[in-house]
């Protein structure tokens, strides 16, 4: 019997260990060198439309929501989201992570020609990531 409680013990221990360290929650990091736009996903994905323009989802593509969750381009079909995406050496779309109406406002209107406006499209970019996750929106 008293094996029993000493397994069973040590069992609770380990769960609750890896219970707290999965409630730290995976922290988001802003991603580096996209573009922000507002991606058309056609009815028929990997078809789609960047800024009006034609495009195509990579094979493999990750489309990750405001949660960090992956979304298949399925559930986009016929939508026009707000994102920042990163091509593939081939020029196809690969990353792709979707953003509030509210991000977009603040860095949608950042690259305006101005030699400083991508260095200020990264901050605002690592700032809203932060608010996510001080929020815990991402986790």
């Amino acid at each position: 019997m008293k094996r029993w409680t000493q397994r069973a013990a040590t069992a609770l221990l380990l769960l609750a260990s890896s219970s707290l360290a999965f409630a730290q929650g995976i922290v988001r990091e802003a991603p580096v060198d996209v573009k922000p736009a507002l991606m058309t996903v056609s009815a028929t994905p990997p078809d789609i439309r960047i800024n009006g323009e034609a495009a195509r989802l990579s094979p493999g593509s990750r489309i990750r929501d405001t949660q960090n969750m992956m979304v298949l381009s399925g559930a986009l079909a016929g939508r026009t989201v707000p994102v920042v995406y990163k091509r593939d050496p081939m020029g196809l779309v690969h990353e792709v992570w979707l953003l509030t109406p509210a991000e977009y406002e603040k860095v949608g209107g950042v690259n305006t020609g101005d030699p400083n406006g991508y260095k200020r499209f990264n901050e605002l970019l690592s700032l809203i990531w932060a608010a996510r996750t001080a929020i815990g929106v991402v986790r």
